[in-house]
């Protein structure tokens, strides 16, 4: 399970105080909100929940990618390149990503 520690450090630090969870899941690091994963951090990079309408969006900003896994495009997840992730950038796309999972019913 290899993911880039001082990211995860990072994201725990911003994502703790909005009541996200870290669990060591799916390969990675998954972030939980209510249950739900909003990121997954792992040895591709990093993950986040935009939702399927928020995905032309997510797609036209820089560093941002269709999520695929064994062939098939994950509508509503997009893969960021972790170059592109300065404080800001990684605030907006967290904050995004925690509005998003926070209308999902909790599990």
């Amino acid at each position: 399970m290899a993911y880039d520690e001082v990211l995860a450090g990072r994201l725990k630090e911003r994502l703790e105080p909005e009541g996200v969870t870290a669990k060591k899941m799916f390969a990675g690091l998954t972030f939980l909100l209510q249950g739900n994963a909003l990121a997954n951090l792992y040895d591709e990079g990093l993950m986040v929940r935009v939702g399927k309408e928020g995905m032309d969006e997510a797609l036209a900003r820089p560093g941002a990618q269709p999520l695929v896994i064994r062939g098939k495009e994950q509508r509503g997840w997009v893969l960021l390149d972790e170059s592109t992730l300065d404080d800001e950038v990684l605030d907006e796309w967290l904050t995004w990503a925690v509005e998003v999972t926070a209308e999902l019913p909790p599990k």
